[in-house]
């Protein structure tokens, strides 16, 4: 069992054009803020990711510390909790991350359904953040 972060974050092809279609929508330019509020997004759902292997055969890759930015020790704590404390069958912090980092992807480009309106957007990233 492995709790420490990975040293490289990468995401798949299916996350990379969630990730493209948020950009465009949102203007946010940066992979990591999407990413970074994709993986609270799931977190703050208890329930766990149905999807537990990805397959991060997309382009897009940054380093622990690019991805976790000022948030470095808070989010590697809150993976490695989520990990130790739930039944969720990860074997490594990493998993944790890729399987709660792709599936917050997929809700935040959800909650985009409507169109351009960024609202539900906002609303799902704020609600994860106070939870």
């Amino acid at each position: 069992m492995s709790l420490n972060p990975p040293s490289n974050v990468r995401v798949s092809q299916q996350a990379k054009d969630q990730l493209v279609k948020l950009k465009r929508i949102t203007g946010i330019k940066q992979w990591n803020v999407l990413c970074r509020w994709g993986l609270c997004v799931s977190l703050a759902d208890p329930t766990p990711p149905l999807v537990r292997t990805i397959r991060a055969d997309s382009n897009v890759e940054m380093s622990w510390k690019t991805f976790a930015g000022p948030l470095d020790l808070a989010l590697a704590t809150l993976l490695a909790n989520r990990m130790i404390s739930s039944d969720e069958g990860f074997e490594s912090v990493s998993e944790v991350l890729a399987a709660h980092l792709h599936r917050g992807i997929g809700q935040l480009a959800g909650s985009m359904q409507s169109g351009d309106d960024v609202t539900s957007f906002v609303r799902l990233v704020v609600n994860a953040e106070a939870a």
